[in-house]
This record gives structure tokens, C-alpha cells and sequence, in this order.
């Protein structure tokens, strides 16, 4: 329904180790406000999907035993592993029982400010909406609502489908596609407990009923009226593409299957909804195949095959392809296209090339016109590309602008965009581009109120080989002696995503509170464009963690802050970078907040017979088939560089339930981590010998994506909880 590149382009980096949790895409999918899932503090970015290695470029996506009933032989059949991660879990919820109290309080006075700042700044917020012809579907609480386009803000709604009433009671909905003739509705509901989404195909009439119900769906497209394509996702893989027919004759068959493990498969139609696109990525390489929409039975048709190190993406217009690739020099993005007929490479003309360390965030295409959201050096641009006139106009928003995003699914044929402005501290802000007066609009209804306290400071940290990394600070305009307050450093540096960017709440309370957060662009993300990543991954991965250090440095250099005042903050694959530093520099920071972290990069990539291994190797490289790679990695690996040190306070959040980060291992990390600080405590044994706290906050519900508002609410209140009492109470 829309061509969201930045998620495309840091889709292509998705993977086992990195899920988002509150970046919404409003554009392509509704979420329900009392379910959606906000993860605070740590600063999640991309999108917030299900499983699948690598996001879908358009999302801008072992067998149980047979039981026993001999009690002894049930519990003879319990492996040693089994009995070990059963006692380690144990072990650690014991341990946060004894220790959570200290924390109570405050978390409970942290949680309430946090819910009045929600109130005060996103309150207001409306609920997505996607418009069909004269109508407007929307989603409000986990039910989906009709309107006629007129009547929408005057309450003349229909219900439509309700997640509770079909029995999906702890589900929220995630995506909805919606027939061109509007008599059929396909929407995908998710646990926050699991990572496996069920599509659910109702049919409108008098009364809307329950058509199909198709389980372990990832992406699905209506090709004509009645025909849905769907992608089936299984042990976190997207391979196989199917189409079902809901004419007389109902059926069901398989047309695409990806036999490469390194690839994930998802579709999506172009904007004028001519073609159904079969995406195939890697890390590094893709592949398009076309279906007709008028010609739904006709088989699949290559674009261009795959090559080696070439990502493409393509939308259609006047029997045109436009692409969206890194072929060519240099390897940034850049839009080309090519006739329907003679889609080759070979073929392949420029139409526009980004400039030099310039970000493409974000595009959108419309019937005469092509949006791009870009990013160079740290600000934010709009460039317009009329296809008629062959013109591009750039327009520099706002300089405390650090996000955006499109507020609603647009039209083909709009004359006008809408979308919004925010950063970690300033509330979403509203705008629009009118193709017809060629010119930004600000939009002149202010819902929340502006913030005028805060200060933004963009920096060049230098790094060991002099590479210049971007640093984006936020402080409080009124505070005074910032060497003496609480800094809080955000770092992810993988899979070529940024750092998320976008309003939190919390971020506005640290703020007022008279802390500075800073968000290092260290490089492996993707903030300066695909060469960005490729300069921080694999072989490289070093560089990432000398820019963080090079980053934290400078800050206190600058007098923003000193060490015994420093947390850092880091999610998922950022835990690599968070761990690595806490390991070689731990005098740099005072505290150190993980959630879901990736903290043993070597014994993971030595186990194929995970799901994402095989995938992951275009990041991490594969210890198996080399061994200087094998060498490398466990230079680096947090786990595997544990020692006895001082070494900076840690609490980390980890979920019973996560796929991608088995607790196993972080619960190995933080006993080990435990253990060395302990060891050099009671080696030195200094008088007034500091003892770090090492915490582990282990979650049964929620996932690795996905944690209910409340439940997520809870783990930024206990680590903000746990960060003042570090970084305050020195």
C-alpha cells in the first residue's frame, strides 16, 4: 500500500539479533493504543514486525516429543541442558526477588511521571487511517472501524472486526490489506508473547464474517479482487509465496519458493497496484520477481537475477520500472528505471543519485511526482522529483528535526504529503508538501506544546583511524555545570540501521531532570548510507567499537559529563558494541542498560542449526569456514572477553519468550560478568572497594518485538529506576 524505503533499506539489515518496538509504521499497518508496544529508553529503531531475518523492503517485515506418561521416564527424558538453563533461571529470579525491592519505589514514582507526559503529548494522536476510494478504514483498540471519507470526524462509523471477539484475545493487529473492490479485508493479528502472526480474511456484506483463517502469515497483497498472495513464515524464515482464490472454486497453491537460506521472501504491489513484487533479500544481494495483477494464474517474472552485492527494489509507473538499488559506483542508493519489456540491468538508467554521505531515509512514490527523505549530516531534507518537468527541488527542514514520518498512507494521485517532524525529545510535529504549490507547509494546529528547553548539539567524534563519527547531543537549555550531569550514551552500530531517533517520553523526563543523552552514529548503522554499514560489519567490526570509544571521549572532553556519571544504553545487536566497550574500556562508564542483548556473537555463529545463523554470516561472517574470522570475532565478542576488572554496573532485560536472543546465553553472560567483578573485588581488597550491581530482569511475557504498553512501561520505569540511583546517588 506504500513505499516506505527507509524501512526497505534498513529492512535489508534486519535480523535474529535486532527487532524494533516502537517505530509504528502507521503507513502500512494499524495498532491498537492500548496494545502497541513502546520500547523507551533504549532506543529501538526500524520496524515492528514479526519474525524474519531481514525486514521486508516494503515494510517500510524443532518438533515436540511425544509425551510420556511414565512419570520417572518424563523426567529421565530431561536433558542436561535442560536441567542446566532450568537451574540458571532459577538462580537469577531468585536473585531479582532479593533485589528488586530497592528499586520499587522509584520505578513507581518514574512509571506515574511518565504516564502524565503521555497524556500531555500523545493523547492527541489519531489512529492511522488508510483511504479506499470514498472510504476510510482505521483501527482504534483492537477493532477496525469503516467511514465514508466525509464522516470520519463526525462518528458515523461501522465496526468491522473485532481481535477480542474472535477469540484473539491478547493479539493486536499488525497489518490490513484491503480488496481493490472493498469486499474482502485480509489483517494480520500477533501475540506479544510470540513471533508468529495469523491472517485472518473477512468478507463484507450485511454482516462481515470469517472467510479464511491462514496461520503463520508474514506479508500478504490482494493481486485482483478475489486473489491474495501471502508469504508463510516458518522457525523465523520467510521462503515460500502462495496464492488463494476465494472465487466458487476455492484454492490454494504454492508459485515461489527461495531455496537459498541466506534469503527471505516478501511481496508487496506497487503504488498503481500493476504489478505484485516477490522480494527476495540477503544481507547484501537482492532479487525481484513480477506478477501481472491483470494476469494473477500467469507465472512469475525475473527482473534481474541476482547479483552479488546489488540490492534492488522496484515500483512501476507508465509501464515503467523504477528501481531503487546500489548497483553502479559508488554503492549508495540511487533510483534508476527501465522498461517493462527489457528489465536488465543492462537497461538500468539513472534518473537520480544521492550525494555523498547522504542518508536515504525514506520514499515515496506518487503518479507524477517521487518524494525522498534524506539525511546529511545530521540534518533532514526533502527532495521532490517531478517526473514531468524532470525537475528536483531540495527543501532543508527544520534543524531540530531528527525523524520523521508519514503520517498517513498516501494516495497514488494526492496532491499533497503529510507527514511529521520529531527527535527524541520534541514532540511529532505536523507538515505537508503540496505538489501544486510546490512548497512545505507547516501545519498551523499545535495539539501538544512545543518544547523550547531543550538544547541540540551535533558533533564529528574522531575515531583510531580518523574517520569523523556523528554524535547527536540533547541537554537542557538551562542547565549549568554540564560536566556534573548524568549522561546517557545510545549506541547500536549493525545491519546498517539508525538509531531510532523519534520521540520518547522518557527522553523528554531525563531532559527536565537536567540529563544529556547522546546518540553515537558509530558505524555498522547506517546514518552515511550503505558504505556506512559496510565500513562497521564483518572484518570490520572493530571500527565500531573505536568509534563508540572515540564518541564517549569526546563527550567528557567537551565537558559533557565524566566517566562516574556515564551510562550507556544499547538493545539487541547494539549489546556487541555495549558489551565489547564494557569489556576494554569500563572506565569510560558508571552503568550500562541492555535489553535483549546480543552478547555472544561467537557461539551463536558457530550453531547452523539456528534459524538466522546462516543469514547472519553476511554481518558477523562465518567462524566456521574461516578461521581467521573465527579469531576475529572472539576478539570482540562481549561473552567470550569477560575478565576480572572493575567493571560498570549492569541491569539487563531479557524475555523468556525471545526467538532470536536465547535466554540461555544471557543469563551465561551475566554469571560469568557477575563473577569476574566479584573475583577482582575480592582481589584487591581495597577499603570502600566498589561492587558493581549486575542485574538481570527476566521477562515472561513480551518478546524479542513485542511487550504489552503496561509491560513495557514497567522495564522503563525499573531501568531508569536502577540508572538515577547509579549515576544520582554517586
Amino acid at each position: 500500500m506504500c513505499w516506505t524505503a527507509k524501512s526497505f533499506i534498513r529492512g535489508l539489515s534486519y535480523s535474529v539479533k535486532y527487532c524494533s518496538k516502537d517505530n509504528h509504521l502507521q503507513k502500512i499497518r494499524l495498532y491498537s493504543k492500548l496494545k502497541k508496544k513502546k520500547c523507551h529508553i533504549l532506543d529501538w529503531s526500524g520496524s515492528t514486525v514479526p519474525p524474519g531475518s531481514i525486514l521486508p523492503w516494503r515494510f517500510f517485515s524443532c518438533k515436540e516429543g511425544t509425551e510420556i506418561p511414565c512419570k520417572r521416564k518424563k523426567i529421565a527424558s530431561i536433558t542436561t541442558p535442560e536441567l542446566l538453563y532450568k537451574d540458571l533461571l532459577k538462580s537469577e529470579q531468585k536473585n531479582w526477588n532479593e533485589i528488586s525491592g530497592r528499586y520499587k519505589a522509584m520505578a513507581k514514582r518514574i512509571k506515574k511521571k511518565i504516564e502524565e507526559l503521555h497524556k500531555k503529548y500523545t493523547l492527541s494522536s489519531e489512529s492511522p487511517r488508510i483511504k479506499v476510494g470514498e472510504s476510510v478504514y482505521f483501527e482504534e483498540n483492537g477493532c477496525i472501524f469503516l467511514s465514508k471519507a466525509d464522516d470520519v470526524d463526525e462518528g458515523n462509523v461501522r465496526i468491522l472486526f473485532s481481535a477480542e471477539d474472535l477469540g484473539f484475545d491478547d493479539a493486536f493487529i499488525q497489518r490490513i490489506r484491503i480488496s481493490p473492490d472493498q469486499r474482502y479485508m485480509a489483517t494480520s493479528l500477533k501475540s506479544e508473547n510470540s513471533e508468529e502472526a495469523t491472517c485472518v480474511v473477512m468478507k463484507f456484506g450485511d454482516f462481515p464474517v470469517v472467510e479464511k483463517v491462514i496461520p503463520n502469515v508474514f506479508s500478504f497483497e490482494w493481486v485482483t479482487n478475489d486473489v491474495l498472495y501471502y508469504t508463510s513464515q516458518k522457525n523465523l524464515k520467510c521462503q515460500d509465496v502462495f496464492m488463494t482464490t476465494f472465487t466458487k472454486q476455492k484454492h490454494t497453491e504454492l508459485v515461489y519458493t527461495e531455496q537459498d537460506a541466506r534469503f527471505f521472501v516478501d511481496i508487496y504491489c506497487t503504488k498503481d497496484r500493476r504489478f505484485l513484487t516477490i522480494n527476495s533479500n540477503s544481507k547484501t544481494t537482492s532479487e525481484v520477481w513480477l506478477v501481472d495483477c491483470r494476469h494473477p494464474f500467469k507465472s512469475p517474472v525475473l527482473v534481474q537475477a541476482r547479483t552479488k552485492g546489488v540490492i534492488y527494489h522496484i515500483e512501476h509507473r507508465n509501464d515503467e520500472l523504477y528501481i531503487l538499488t546500489t548497483y553502479g559506483e559508488p554503492a549508495e542508493y540511487k533510483l534508476m528505471k527501465a522498461p517493462v519489456s527489457s528489465s536488465g540491468m543492462e537497461n538500468w538508467q539513472l534518473v537520480y543519485a544521492l550525494e555523498e554521505k547522504t542518508k536515504l531515509i525514506d520514499l515515496e512514490m506518487f503518479s507524477d511526482h517521487c518524494i525522498l527523505f534524506l539525511q546529511n549530516a545530521g540534518h533532514l531534507y526533502l527532495n521532490v522529483i517531478s517526473f514531468v518537468s524532470h525537475s528536483v527541488q531540495s527543501i532543508k527542514l527544520p534543524a531540530w528535526a531528527c525523524a520523521f514520518e508519514l503520517e498517513s498512507h498516501p494516495e497514488h494521485t494526492t496532491s499533497t504529503c503529510y507527514f511529521q517532524l520529531t527527535s527524541p525529545v520534541h514532540p511529532p510535529k505536523r507538515f505537508a508538501y503540496s505538489f501544486k504549490e510546490n512548497n512545505l507547509i507547516e501545519q498551523a494546529v499545535q495539539e501538544v506544546p512545543i518544547i523550547t528547553n531543550c538544547h541540540t548539539t551535533r558533533l564529528l567524534a574522531k575515531s583510531k583511524d580518523e574517520t569523523l563519527v556523528p554524535i547527536t547531543v540533547f541537554h537542557n537549555t538551562n542547565s549549568k555545570e554540564l560536566h556534573r550531569k548524568p549522561l546517557l550514551v545510545h549506541v547500536y552500530g549493525a545491519y546498517g540501521i539508525d538509531l531510532n531517533m523519534s520521540f520518547k517520553e522518557e527522553k523528554l523526563l531525563l531532559i527536565e531532570a537536567g540529563w544529556i543523552l547522546a546518540y553515537c552514529h558509530v558505524r555498522g548503522g547506517g546514518e552515511l548510507g550503505h558504505s556506512w554499514h559496510k565500513d562497521g560489519c564483518q572484518h570490520n567490526k572493530l571500527k565500531g567499537l573505536h568509534d563508540l570509544k572515540a564518541c564517549i571521549m569526546l563527550l567528557h572532553e567537551l565537558g559533557f559529563s565524566q566517566p562516574k556519571y556515564t551510562a550507556l544504553a544499547a538493545a539487541s545487536a547494539g549489546g556487541v558494541l555495549a558489551g565489547a566497550l564494557c569489556n576494554s574500556n569500563p572506565e569510560l562508564i558508571r552503568a550500562m542498560v541492555l535489553q535483549a542483548p546480543f552478547v555472544d556473537v561467537l557461539n551463536t555463529m558457530m550453531k547452523t542449526h539456528l534459524p538466522l545463523t546462516i543469514e547472519e554470516q553476511e554481518e558477523w561472517g562465518n567462524p566456521l569456514a574461516d578461521e581467521k574470522c573465527m579469531k576475529y570475532i572472539k576478539s570482540y565478542c562481549p561473552y567470550h572477553n569477560i575478565k576480572p576488572q572493575c567493571y560498570p554496573s549492569v541491569f539487563i532485560t531479557a524475555y523468556e519468550n525471545d526467538q532470536r536472543i536465547p535466554l540461555t546465553g544471557v543469563i551465561q553472560y551475566v554469571q560469568k560478568l557477575r563473577k569476574a567483578a566479584l573475583d577482582h573485588a575480592g582481589r584487591t581488597k581495597k577499603k570502600g572497594n566498589w561492587i558493581p550491581n549486575i542485574i538481570l530482569d527476566i521477562q515472561a511475557n513480551g518478546s524479542h518485538c513485542d511487550s504489552s504498553w503496561e509491560d513495557s512501561l514497567n522495564e522503563v520505569a525499573r531501568q531508569l529506576a536502577f540508572l538515577k540511583k547509579e549515576l544520582e546517588d554517586v
